[in-house]
């Protein structure tokens, strides 16, 4: 298995919207383990393709207490969410050391594939339900900070510009 890269905004790699797996085949089995273990290694709870730069609808998520419960969804679709919303403090694996509050719905339902392609709809509620839309909104191109005023993106931006120059 092998670590990914995972970018960082505001890399422009972040904005393309994934497309959805034709076939669930080895190679796309092999990106799941290596995106979990790129996850876990990081440490965080959910990743969405896009963030390692392979533009595929593929997310895992882990938000047990002692990571050993480990989603799949390919090709994810929320199907129903609630009315009633909450502010959560979110953070982000391409937006290190950022965490903000950012409103979304308490519950939804998800309609994915498993690993072996088999179809499946889950109810979410909870870290669950944030962690599905914040990586679902991933693959469609959109960073969580993306909700925040554009005079907090733009500090954003400059802080990240300065990490990410400084990693160089």
């Amino acid at each position: 298995m092998a670590l990914l890269s995972i970018l960082h905004y505001p890399d422009q790699r972040l904005h393309k919207v994934a497309k959805p797996v034709e076939h669930i085949d080895r190679q796309i089995r092999n990106l799941v383990t290596n995106m979990a273990e790129t996850m876990y290694a990081a440490p965080g709870i959910g990743l969405a393709a896009t963030q390692v730069d392979i533009h595929k609808r593929i997310i895992v998520i882990d938000v047990s207490d002692v990571r050993d419960t480990l989603h799949i969804f390919v090709n994810p679709e929320i199907i129903w969410s609630s009315n009633k919303r909450k502010v959560n403090e979110e953070g982000c694996l391409s937006v290190p050391g950022v965490y903000d509050g950012i409103e979304r719905a308490e519950q939804v339902g998800v309609r994915a594939l498993n690993e072996n392609g088999d179809l499946f709809e889950l109810e979410c509620k909870g870290l669950l339900a944030i962690c599905i839309q914040h990586e679902i909104d991933h693959l469609l191109g959109k960073i969580f900070v993306e909700y925040l005023s554009p005079f907090k993106q733009m500090q954003i931006k400059m802080k990240m510009g300065k990490l990410n120059h400084a990693i160089l």
